[in-house]
């Protein structure tokens, strides 16, 4: 995974006095770059206390993911199959990709990333920061489709009626919650706008919230006053990036899972190929 671009052409975000503040901080970092290799050796990995037992299979949205990149999104359908959103700059998340865990035992199969088929010339445009895992039967959590694990945040599960928010829908102020790393934090969106760096992918909304974020935290699970929001993508100054979940999803044909089993059976769920 390359690491985003530093000191170059700035993030048109507002307000204004933040995009300064940015400009004068170093850069922006895809946070789960180097995961693979860093993260067994941060201390900080530990997890905060949490308020409830894990279920098993455990739910992975919000929470550390058998793969060495990134922290679980939210569970969606892909048709007959169950997947869940990871970053889409996830160093292994090639389309068609297979991923096993330490012990062999399969994991899940990429699928594409969210990308916008109109760009700039020789660059890569998308929606969100998202890429589609399909789980294998084993790793599902059958009733429990519609939950985020926030960790010491305790879980959250979604209404029948929720709906992925859009850009549109997030607004500075709005209270924002992360797990990533299983450690449970919360803050404030501060700006949102496009992000067009030269040297990274163009997304065209990224919000930033004030919450310190590090390497791992790619891709999990953010909750815009309580509701699913988006992923988490990129650090900007100490402060977290992260695109909106609804473009995300419509652009992959994902419907976000918001019934216990998303309303499908294990008799019905598809296994990934592999």
């Amino acid at each position: 995974m390359r690491p985003g671009p530093r000191h170059e052409r700035a993030v048109t975000l507002r307000p204004v006095r933040l995009l300064r503040a940015l400009i004068v901080v170093a850069g922006v970092i895809a946070v789960g770059a180097l995961a693979a290799i860093i993260a067994p050796i941060l201390s900080e990995r530990a997890q905060t206390a949490r308020t409830s037992a894990r279920f098993d299979p455990p739910v992975w949205a919000g929470q550390n993911v058998p793969v060495p990149c990134a922290t679980g999104g939210f569970y969606a359908r892909d048709g007959e199959s169950i997947v869940i959103t990871i970053a889409a700059h996830c160093a292994i998340a090639t389309e068609g990709a297979m991923w096993r865990d330490t012990d062999g035992r399969l994991v899940g199969v990429f699928g594409r990333a969210a990308q916008m088929p109109d760009c700039v010339p020789e660059r890569f445009c998308s929606p969100a920061d998202v890429v589609a895992l399909t789980l294998a039967p084993d790793r599902i959590p059958w009733g429990h489709l519609n939950m985020v694990d926030m960790g010491a945040g305790g879980y959250r599960t979604f209404a029948s009626d929720t709906q992925a928010l859009s850009c549109g829908d997030i607004h500075v102020g709005a209270v924002v919650e992360i797990d990533g790393r299983e450690r449970y934090r919360t803050g404030k969106v501060v700006a949102v706008g496009p992000y067009a760096y030269e040297n990274d992918t163009i997304f065209p909304c990224m919000a930033v919230a004030d919450i310190r974020v590090g390497v791992g935290d790619s891709g999990g699970a953010v909750l815009v006053d309580g509701m699913p929001g988006g992923v988490i993508s990129r650090e900007l100054g100490t402060g977290v990036g992260f695109t909106s979940l609804a473009e995300g999803l419509e652009n992959l044909g994902l419907t976000l899972c918001t019934t216990p089993s998303c309303d499908l059976s294990p008799e019905q769920a598809e296994q990934p190929t592999h």
